[in-house]
């Protein structure tokens, strides 16, 4: 007769790569992993006690966190409801507060003011009369984006003139609950972010900050550490004092990504702006499987568990950098043939603009990582 299972349970809400990630990470630790989520072939079924409910179920909520040491997420625009239903039965990780700041801009925003962390100047957009104030207080262009629910690119455009800024905002307004916010469109010398991660008892740690590119509002590659930091070595200290003041304002429990601009014209001094957060492990954080002494995703299940917090150091190579999988995905045995190559895919079917995998490369030479991930880049064609 088989032996029922013991140790840790962790919940996770929904079921795609990230959990996946989080199960395999959570394996190497025998800690079981529990999803939910609507799919019921979603990625973290592969290896996880997957449960298929909607979100909005609160006996299924119940039932599913019931079974747990702890609840998490894998994505941050988790119903409030639903978190309130699954911390009557185990804790939440991090706690829904932190949520609902991270599904709100303008309260993201506004954090970030309150804690003395620049940003790029902005307003909040509730009527077409907010949008004329907009042009007059930041100027055009402007950037509007939805202040819920916008995530690689979707629910934002640039309006360069007062025609374009009362239409755009008239057709966000009426398709978007809960506003807009007006930003302000930087001089954009590089886009970064900082993975924290911050335990129950206060212990924190970072990873090195990371370099990215988007194409069309999804990343296409992360550079760790940032290259950027070759001629500016202060920003990366400058990110990780911002993340954890941020962790620290929301009491937060496990990997927070808090993503940067860096502006200015040529020539002037850098600046660190903060554009938004994530209350979740994160993409840009995936080379840390390879490239990292600890995971970011074994990272997150110590700080939910109560576990001691892993080193983030890099590896011996030093260097590492991700490429993602989007919309179509090469036969993996072209970039298997690469060597030194880590490739992780997701068993999602094709659709254009979803992400299908994404692959690493470590190496002791920045120059040598950069001329292997252009040959790299050559084998992945995006579909977005």
């Amino acid at each position: 007769m088989p032996h029922a299972r013991t140790g840790p349970c962790i919940g996770v809400l929904g079921g795609g790569q990230l959990a996946l990630m989080l199960a395999q990470a959570a394996s190497e630790l025998a800690i079981r992993v529990r999803t939910l989520d609507t799919t019921p072939d979603a990625p973290a079924a592969l290896i996880a006690d997957h449960h298929v409910a909607r979100f909005d179920d609160p006996d299924a909520i119940a039932r599913f966190a019931s079974g747990c040491d702890v609840v998490t997420c894998e994505f941050e625009n988790v119903p409030a409801a639903t978190l309130e239903s699954a911390a009557r039965h185990a804790p939440v990780h991090p706690n829904p507060h932190a949520f609902a700041t991270a599904q709100d801009r303008a309260l993201e925003r506004g954090l970030f003011t309150s804690l003395g962390i620049p940003t790029p100047r902005w307003l909040a957009i509730d009527t077409l009369a907010d949008v004329d104030t907009a042009r007059s207080t930041i100027g055009l262009p402007l950037l509007l984006k939805t202040r819920r629910l916008g995530y690689d690119g979707k629910g934002q455009c640039i309006v360069r003139t007062p025609d374009e800024a009362r239409a755009a905002a008239a057709e966000l307004l009426a398709s978007a609950p809960g506003g807009l916010i007006a930003d302000e469109v930087v001089d954009l010398r590089a886009e970064v972010s900082v993975i924290a991660v911050r335990a129950a008892g206060g212990q924190t740690v970072s990873y090195p900050l990371c370099q990215n590119e988007h194409r069309k509002g999804i990343l296409w590659k992360t550079v760790a550490p940032a290259p950027i930091l070759a001629s500016h070595p202060t920003l990366g200290e400058q990110a990780r004092a911002a993340a954890m003041r941020v962790a620290a304002a929301l009491d937060y429990v496990g990997v927070l990504a808090v993503e940067f601009f860096i502006a200015g014209a040529p020539g002037a001094a850098p600046m660190l702006l903060a554009n938004e957060m994530a209350p979740r492990v994160h993409n840009t954080g995936h080379w840390t499987i390879e490239g990292a002494e600890s995971s970011q995703f074994q990272n997150h299940v110590r700080a939910v568990l109560g576990l001691p917090l892993g080193s983030t150091e890099m590896r011996g190579a030093a260097h590492a950098a991700m490429l993602n999988i989007v919309g179509r995905s090469p036969a993996p045995a072209s970039l298997l043939a690469v060597p030194g190559l880590s490739l992780h895919l997701y068993a999602k079917s094709p659709r254009a603009g979803r992400k299908l995998g994404h692959a690493t490369i470590c190496d002791s030479s920045p120059d040598r990582l950069s001329e292997r991930l252009a040959a790299i880049e050559r084998l992945i064609t995006w579909d977005a």
